[in-house]
């Protein structure tokens, strides 16, 4: 039996909610590994939208464990407002739990601040993060500085680990930033009444997952944000701050690699990105604002606008190399309805010849890259009712089957439509 982790394949906005979402179906545990609050995975269940930026998209089914894994950085503010939405939705089944590593690094009102007076300084050097403290909670994590969610229940470490950092962060704010000063007294004191409301989900996930392997139960590890957005292997600086491939489902969840034997990677039909770096195949047209349009390209986390292109398989290619990526979902394939010609980018030009095989490390050297395509006759038809490939228009399955050849990966799923019903499912990733 196979325990399946799933990542995004671009720069995060694949749809890895909906796809999340369909496979808890056959999942018994879903396990987030990384990120934060800065995700933003939205689902259409029975004609409802839900946007859930911390817990777990499993939550939403009966009968299932859903953890906030020590690799996922942890603001129990957000985390308890998504619980009220949740419940007073009549959307947390009570059969089902959730837990919050006590290892899981916490977000505190100084890394916020800090997240968002660092942007409005770099005014046209912009990275273009959500100011939701993500960053600066990693920094303080791999400067032994961080507070981790254990240590809110001891109130005099607590305490003095927040006068420790709020003393160099206090200087930057007044003396740098020109930001208000944090009083530690009162960051604790809101903390400590944070912890009394989150205690009943503490634990050490590391054993619940590792008691569950042991059962022979499902595991489906959650990831945020794409490949492309990894702090090693992106287009950094223009990434997030921390390590998005698959390798990072073990170390941010607590297992060994080998209990995840099957990667999923999630690729739209087309290329998004939100905020700044390098995009190949952008289009700055009619097309690329049809694909902003239909596609509905707005930031789930901060409602920014999604720039759009056509679908690139240069990035695609390296995220199945760097994620060992079995097997592809291809989502909002719908998106492309009714465009007469649809192209997949095959490799850029370059000043040292054609690149296919890998993105440029050299952020100049990317913003160079010119895009070399391959082009397709569209469809018209309507495809949101297929459940089938062969009930797919003829130039959309040669579209899936180019886009299959070129990625070297299979497919195991592909959306045509939101809702939870209007999707091909080709395989079940659970299945050895």
């Amino acid at each position: 039996m196979a325990n399946v982790a799933v990542v995004g394949a671009q720069w995060g906005d694949e749809g890895k909610g909906k796809i999340v979402d369909l496979y808890t179906l056959k999942a018994d545990v879903v396990a987030r590994f990384q990120g934060g609050n800065n995700a933003g995975h939205t689902l259409v269940v029975k004609g409802r939208t839900t946007i859930l930026h911390l817990i777990p998209s499993g939550i939403l089914h009966d009968h299932k464990i859903c953890i906030i894994g020590n690799g996922v950085v942890f603001d129990p503010k957000v985390f308890l407002q998504e619980l009220k939405e949740l419940n007073e939705g009549g959307l947390f089944p009570s059969s089902t739990k959730l837990y919050v590593s006590e290892k899981t690094h916490v977000i505190m009102p100084y890394h916020r601040s800090l997240d968002q007076a660092r942007e409005a300084r770099n005014t046209g050097k912009k990275i273009g993060t959500t100011g939701r403290g993500i960053g600066p909670a990693y920094e303080d994590k791999v400067a032994r500085t961080g507070i981790r969610v254990g240590d809110l229940y001891e109130p005099g470490l607590l305490l003095e680990k927040v006068r420790h950092s709020l003393e160099e962060k206090n200087y930057l704010f007044k003396n740098f930033f020109g930001v208000a000063p944090l009083d530690p007294q009162a960051v604790a004191d809101e903390y400590l009444a944070y912890a009394e409301k989150i205690r009943p989900y503490v634990a050490d996930t590391s054993l619940i997952l590792a008691g569950e392997i042991q059962k022979g139960k499902k595991i489906l590890f959650e990831g945020a944000q794409g490949c492309h957005l990894d702090v090693d292997h992106g287009t950094y600086p223009y990434v997030t701050s921390s390590n998005t491939v698959s390798g990072n489902a073990a170390c941010g969840s607590g297992v060994g690699p080998g209990a995840i034997s099957k990667v999923v990677g999630i690729c739209k039909a087309y290329t998004t990105r939100v905020g700044e770096g390098p995009f190949p195949t952008e289009l700055k047209d009619a097309i690329g604002d049809h694909l902003q349009k239909i596609g509905q390209e707005f930031g789930a986390t901060t409602g920014r606008k999604r720039r759009c292109g056509w679908l690139d398989m240069v990035l695609v290619r390296q995220a199945v190399r760097v994620s060992g990526i079995s097997t592809l979902a291809i989502t909002k394939l719908d998106v492309l309805t009714g465009l007469p010609k649809i192209k997949i980018c095959v490799g850029y030009k370059t000043a040292g010849g054609e690149c296919r095989e890998a993105v440029p490390a050299s952020l100049k050297r990317f913003s160079t890259c010119e895009p070399v395509y391959e082009e397709f006759d569209g469809w018209t038809e309507n495809i949101a009712s297929a459940q089938n490939i062969s009930e797919l228009p003829v130039n959309a399955r040669k579209y899936i089957q180019r886009l299959k050849e070129l990625s070297g990966a299979g497919i195991a799923l592909v959306s045509v439509g939101a809702g939870r019903d209007e999707t091909i499912q080709l395989e079940n990733p659970f299945e050895n």
